[in-house]
């Protein structure tokens, strides 16, 4: 099957690289788009002013969007390495399932890649993981791919 839009959540951790990795290599051989997206909460107000007095000169990164900003920098080198060649990227603030579900909406996705973090835990089977609520929510193909060491 042939895709014109690839989006791939990434979270900045190295399991969810292999996601982009997956997802940047589809991108290049259907010459599809490829959507980087990581979803961010905002920190409390308390939790900010904590930060900034512990980081000092550096309390500008965990304000904002920054922390999902400086993710998808890193997801941008591994799609470029894995031969992807028309990316964007987006930092969405919400949560995870949700962002990625109404992004791929928005973009037209035909592909939602995902990665497997979470889908065999006992968080996961108990709450309910990304890539188990986005294969359930989303309204296009999804590709979760296998990221951790057995499955979990």
């Amino acid at each position: 099957m042939a895709y014109s839009t690839v989006l791939v959540g990434t979270d900045g951790s190295t399991s969810s690289f292999r996601a982009v990795s997956a997802a940047a290599g589809l991108a290049a051989a259907t010459g599809a788009t490829l959507v980087l997206a990581c979803a961010y909460v905002p920190m409390r107000e308390s939790e900010r002013t904590a930060a900034a007095d512990r980081l000092g000169d550096l309390a500008y990164k965990v304000s904002g969007s920054t922390p999902a900003d400086d993710a998808l920098r890193a997801a941008r080198e591994h799609a470029v390495a894995a031969g992807a060649q028309d990316i964007v990227l987006a930092a969405e603030q919400g949560d995870a399932v949700d962002v990625l579900v109404r992004l791929a909406g928005e973009v037209e996705a035909d592909l939602l890649v995902v990665g497997n973090r979470g889908l065999n835990s006992l968080a996961g089977r108990l709450l309910g993981s990304v890539p188990s609520n986005v294969s359930h929510r989303a309204g296009c193909d999804v590709l979760i791919v296998h990221t951790t060491p057995g499955g979990r």
